[in-house]
């Protein structure tokens, strides 16, 4: 364990495209040393040695390790060398696997950067889902009901739009309904099949601790009616009745993240598929 005072190396994800391989890799295993507080920089689209030598010299100065993706071979050996030279650490992730399955295949690597952002049919359905996700955010048309392939239902503070652009990488069409007492909820919503709700529910002691962060943020006052247990309870009554009326999937997010969530309701609409 470190002794306090002395601050975490940062950790610099290195790509010959833009380095969310890499990103994705280092967050996984990082979160299994919470709470530290361990920096992040990617260095995305090196495309010459001297991207890698800027890399190097901002690792070097913060200490840092060096984490890289990169399949071009003349630059994965010269960024080895350089770290070497440093005496920088430095984690290969993707050339061991590329090695062994050049082996395994009996061919050679394509050794292309990018090949996995390729313009292709899957692409673009993410990126018209994203926008949809975008256009139909936090109820502002309720036209976007009749469209989605998953309508999110929830209280203000229950991840209804992160979620939507998290399961819109999915390549889902996500709309999202906030609840509140005082507003009428959209018609669309009791013309649809109830399979396509999901409604979003979370304790009232965890929306209470989430609204007074959300109040100090924006530099009010956490004993804002907002964030009251009263208000609380009122919405989330009313948000259990409508869902039941409703007769939709109903998901606990009180202590789950958001991709956990995600996942749930992906395996749950792939089941039905």
């Amino acid at each position: 364990m470190m002794s306090e005072g002395i601050s975490m190396p940062a950790i610099f994800v290195l790509s010959d495209s833009a380095g969310e391989t890499g990103e994705a890799v280092v967050k996984a295993a990082i979160i299994q040393f919470f709470p530290l507080a361990i920096s992040i920089r990617r260095i995305p689209f090196i495309q010459n040695r001297a991207g890698i030598d800027i890399a190097i010299n901002s690792a070097k100065a913060a200490n840092g390790v060096i984490v890289f993706t990169l399949v071009i071979p003349e630059l994965r050996d010269y960024l080895m060398e350089q770290a070497f030279i440093h005496q920088i650490l430095s984690i290969d992730l993707l050339g061991p696997i590329i090695s062994t399955l050049e082996k395994v295949l009996d061919r050679q690597a394509r050794h292309e950067p990018g090949l996995i952002y390729q313009l292709d049919e899957d692409y673009f359905k993410k990126v018209e889902a994203v926008e949809f996700a975008v256009k139909y955010d936090d109820g502002k048309d309720s036209r976007g009901i009749l469209k989605a392939d998953i309508i999110l239902l929830g209280v203000s503070r229950t991840s209804k739009t992160p979620l939507s652009m998290y399961l819109a990488h999915m390549r889902y069409k996500v709309a999202n309904v906030p609840l509140v007492p005082e507003l009428k909820p959209p018609e669309e919503l009791f013309t649809i099949s109830s399979h396509k709700i999901i409604g979003l529910r979370i304790s009232t002691e965890k929306l209470n601790e989430i609204r007074k962060e959300r109040l100090k943020a924006l530099g009010l006052p956490d004993s804002a009616n907002y964030a009251s247990i009263d208000r609380i309870e009122q919405e989330s009554d009313y948000a259990a009745k409508l869902m039941t009326r409703l007769g939709c999937t109903v998901i606990d997010v009180s202590n789950k993240a958001v991709e956990e969530t995600a996942s749930i309701i992906q395996d749950l609409f792939q089941k039905r598929e």
